[in-house]
C-alpha cells in the first residue's frame, strides 16, 4: 500500500496556511509586519521545543555543509520572506499574498536553469508562462477590497509579493538540498530553520531606530488569541508539515502541494462576505495547473 503522507503533509500546510493568512490579515491593523514576524516564530519555536522535550527527540548527527543550508534557508525564507509576506498582506490582502507566492515555484524552477544548469523543456516553459499569468490576471483586477489603496501602495504590495516568492524559492531550494538525503527530522529542520531566521530577526530589530516592539497592541486578549491561533497553525504545524512533505515526497508533488493555498483561502474569503469573482478563481485554478504543469511535464 501507497504511504501518502508526504502529499497529505503537503497538503495539510497548504490548508493552514490559508486560515492562518486570514489571521494575520486582522493582526496587521495592529502590529507591525516585522514584530508580528518576530512574535509568531517566537512562539513557534516554544512549541516546537516543547514537542522535542516531549517525545526525547535527540538532536540529529548532521554535517556542517546541510546545517549551513538550513540555517540560511531559515534565514532567507522565513526573516526576510515571512516579513515581506505580512507586509504583502497588508497592502493586497491574504488572497492575493498568497496568490504571489504561487510564484515562488516558477522562481525556482528559474534559479535551478541560471545557477545549476537544469534544463526546462518547453511544456515547463509553459506551465511558468501559465503560473505568471495566473497571478497577473487576478492581481491586476482592482475590486472593491483592495480599490481604496493607492496607486503607490498597490505597487508597494507588488514589489513584497515578489520579493516573498523569491525569498521562498531561494529558501525551499537550499531546504531541500540539506534534508533530502540526510538523516534529520522534519521537527529539527523546522526548528533550526525558524531559530536562524528569528536570530537574524533579532538583530534587524535591534538596529531598527524607531520602537519595534508596540507592546499596547498584545494587550487585548483577541489580538494574543489570534496571534497564537495563526503561530501554532501557520508557523508551528505549517512549517512541520512543510518539511515533511518536503522529506516524504518528490519535489515536484510537494512543490505543487505546497502552493494550493489559494483555492483553499477563497471559502473562507466568501464566508467572511468577500465578494470572489470568477475571474479570481480562474486565474487560481490557471496557476496551480500551471505549477503542475512546470513540475509534472
Amino acid at each position: 500500500m501507497t504511504n501518502f503522507s508526504g502529499e497529505v503533509a503537503a497538503l495539510a500546510a497548504a490548508c493552514l496556511w490559508a486560515v492562518a493568512s486570514i489571521v494575520y490579515g486582522k493582526l496587521g491593523a495592529r502590529i507591525p509586519p516585522l514584530q508580528l514576524n518576530l512574535i509568531k516564530g517566537i512562539i513557534a519555536i516554544a512549541f516546537f521545543v516543547f514537542t522535542i522535550l516531549v517525545t526525547g527527540e535527540l538532536f540529529p548527527s548532521i554535517t556542517i555543509l546541510p546545517m549551513c543550508l538550513i540555517l540560511l534557508s531559515g534565514v532567507i525564507g522565513i526573516s526576510l520572506g515571512d516579513t515581506a509576506f505580512f507586509t504583502t498582506i497588508n497592502t493586497l490582502g491574504p488572497r492575493r499574498a498568497l496568490l504571489m507566492q504561487t510564484l515562488t515555484s516558477p522562481i525556482s524552477a528559474i534559479l535551478g536553469l541560471i545557477f545549476l544548469q537544469e534544463k526546462l523543456n518547453t511544456l515547463a516553459g509553459c506551465g511558468i508562462l501559465l503560473t505568471i499569468l495566473g497571478v497577473a490576471w487576478v492581481v491586476s483586477e482592482r475590486t472593491t477590497d483592495i480599490g481604496h489603496i493607492s496607486t503607490a501602495e498597490f505597487r508597494r504590495g507588488i514589489v513584497f509579493g515578489l520579493l516573498t516568492a523569491a525569498a521562498g524559492a531561494v529558501g525551499a531550494v537550499l531546504s531541500r538540498s540539506a534534508i533530502a538525503n540526510t538523516q534529520i527530522s522534519p521537527l529539527w529542520a523546522a526548528l533550526l530553520r525558524l531559530s536562524a531566521g528569528i536570530l537574524i530577526l533579532l538583530v534587524w530589530a535591534s538596529f531598527r531606530q524607531q520602537s519595534t516592539f508596540r507592546l499596547s497592541s498584545l494587550r487585548n486578549s483577541k489580538v494574543i488569541a489570534g496571534t497564537l491561533f495563526a503561530a501554532f497553525c501557520g508557523t508551528y504545524l505549517g512549517i512541520w508539515l512543510q518539511q515533511t512533505a518536503i522529506k516524504f515526497t518528490s519535489v515536484g508533488i510537494a512543490s505543487t502541494l505546497l502552493q494550493t493555498s489559494p483555492i483553499f483561502v477563497i471559502p473562507f474569503a466568501i464566508w467572511m462576505g468577500e465578494k470572489v469573482s470568477i475571474r479570481a478563481i480562474l486565474g487560481v485554478v490557471i496557476s496551480i495547473a500551471g505549477i503542475a504543469l512546470l513540475f509534472y511535464l
